[in-house]
């Protein structure tokens, strides 16, 4: 494996581990400066094993929130607006809920002073943190990394993706220092020969490793070309003439001496990996039906009184190996006859206000938490569609029924990366198709978070 790649995650580890310390830190600040500075209680509880357990689980819940944001990957300096303000949010809510958790818990030991105080020094801590760290990367990004260098071969599409891929990324650990085969003239980097000269340039460049970027009509010089590399000792990485067809994650199968190549091979094909989605999913819908009861039964009185007809909504979508289901929400249309005719559109006359209202912040979608139970649906996932556009857009979108391969969900990573309403069916399903092969409980719990953290709002709506 990568040297770079187990660094980082050494790095990933001591840095979410550091974040937590200083939030554990900054409390104990606060509460010191609370005793010493101002006026008030000499509790020393505030220093006691109990608080500390509770401090510092928080502590841990935060650096990991921070960790899931990706806010501890290096940035550009013009991206550094994202993470800080992804730790100002994180924190400013983090804090909220701690303050709420004391309240409701009848503990006495606390003070809003301290609270107060440990919101501000663990925000500008952490923010000082970030902007330190960020810039001590940019200024030494090459001592702290070994850059490989890279010989390309072919010049094709795959070789052009590939060196554009490299270039275009932030930090790259890579260096193209040139590629094989000139009769391609767009691509950004220097031809060094044909093929045939492939046992010179070795010697001349002695590159870290091969990439291999054969086009179909070039897969004759295959052979020569793995044989060259073998004898020189330099290691190869290829890049299959078909791997747009390639899940992200590739398995490979053995079926007696044939090696196949499995496409549609996905996290959640895995029993237990699947139980554990459905699991989570089960526990968390239950609690979730039962603290949000109260606001189910004012939404249901609001539907009433707003127009005339039921409380829910009730429409058949298609689901998990494409079979239908009904799935529930909240009426927010008045009673027409249309209120199966697809999607809506901004300023829907056949809404109404308070449909307008509890469309806005997603309310109306808090029935499908009986989808999730009942194991129609999954708290994350693609969007369930109505028959009618699955049928269409199989036709018409390139790999669409993929999503059928789960069960839908009540939000997605499209949605948490703005695809929402009357946005790319196209888009959407390259997201969906990332979740469904990169599918892991922490991405799911990741998804939950932003979702919680802004994608309530729904601003097509």
């Amino acid at each position: 494996m990568n040297s770079n790649i187990e660094k980082n995650k050494i790095f990933l580890i001591v840095d979410v581990l550091l974040d937590a310390a200083i939030i554990f830190a900054m409390y104990y600040l606060a509460v010191t400066v609370r005793l010493k500075v101002f006026v008030g209680t000499d509790n020393a509880d505030m220093y006691g094993t109990k608080t500390a357990f509770v401090i510092g689980i928080f502590s841990f819940v935060v650096a990991y929130i921070l960790y899931l944001f990706s806010v501890h990957m290096p940035a550009r300096l013009a991206q550094w607006d994202r993470g800080l303000s992804i730790i100002v949010i994180t924190n400013t809510i983090s804090v909220v809920v701690l303050l709420g958790w004391f309240f409701l818990s009848h503990n006495d030991d606390f003070s809003r002073v301290v609270i107060f105080l440990f919101y501000l020094f663990s925000l500008v801590a952490l923010c000082a943190k970030y902007a330190a760290e960020q810039s001590y990367i940019a200024a030494n990004w090459d001592k702290l990394t070994k850059t490989e260098n890279v010989l390309v071969i072919g010049n094709g599409n795959s070789a052009k993706q590939y060196i554009d891929a490299v270039h275009n990324m932030d930090f790259s650990t890579k260096e193209v220092i040139g590629y094989l085969g000139c009769e391609k003239k767009e691509i950004q980097a220097n031809c060094l020969g044909r093929y045939e000269d492939l046992t010179k340039i070795l010697e001349e460049k002695n590159p870290d490793e091969l990439v291999v970027a054969l086009e179909s009509h070039e897969i004759e010089y295959m052979v020569d070309i793995l044989n060259v590399a073998e004898k020189e000792g330099t290691a190869v990485q290829m890049i299959p003439f078909f791997s747009q067809f390639f899940p992200n994650q590739v398995v490979m199968e053995r079926y007696g001496n044939v090696n196949l190549i499995n496409l549609r091979h996905t996290p959640l094909t895995n029993p237990v990996n699947d139980f554990i989605k459905r699991a989570f999913d089960l526990v968390c819908s239950g609690i979730l039906i039962l603290i949000l009861s109260p606001l189910f039964v004012l939404v249901a009185i609001g539907v009433k009184l707003s127009s005339r007809g039921p409380v829910f909504f009730v429409q058949d979508r298609v689901g998990k190996d494409k079979q239908p289901f009904r799935m529930y929400k909240f009426r927010s249309m008045k009673v027409n006859g249309q209120e199966n005719d697809g999607w809506t559109s901004h300023n829907d006359p056949r809404r109404t206000r308070f449909g307008t209202f509890i469309r806005r912040y997603s309310i109306d979608e808090l029935p499908q938490l009986f989808n999730v139970f009942i194991g129609d649906m999954s708290l994350v996932g693609p969007r369930p569609e109505i028959p009618f556009y699955v049928r269409q857009f199989k036709e018409t979108v390139p790999l669409y029924l993929v999503r059928q391969q789960v069960r839908p969900g009540m939000t997605g990573w499209a949605q948490v990366n703005g695809l929402r309403g009357d946005t790319s069916i196209e888009a959407r399903v390259k997201y969906d198709i990332w979740y469904i092969e990169n599918w892991s409980l922490f991405l799911d719990i990741k998804i939950l978070l932003l979702t919680a953290f802004g994608g309530f709002k729904n601003n097509e709506e």
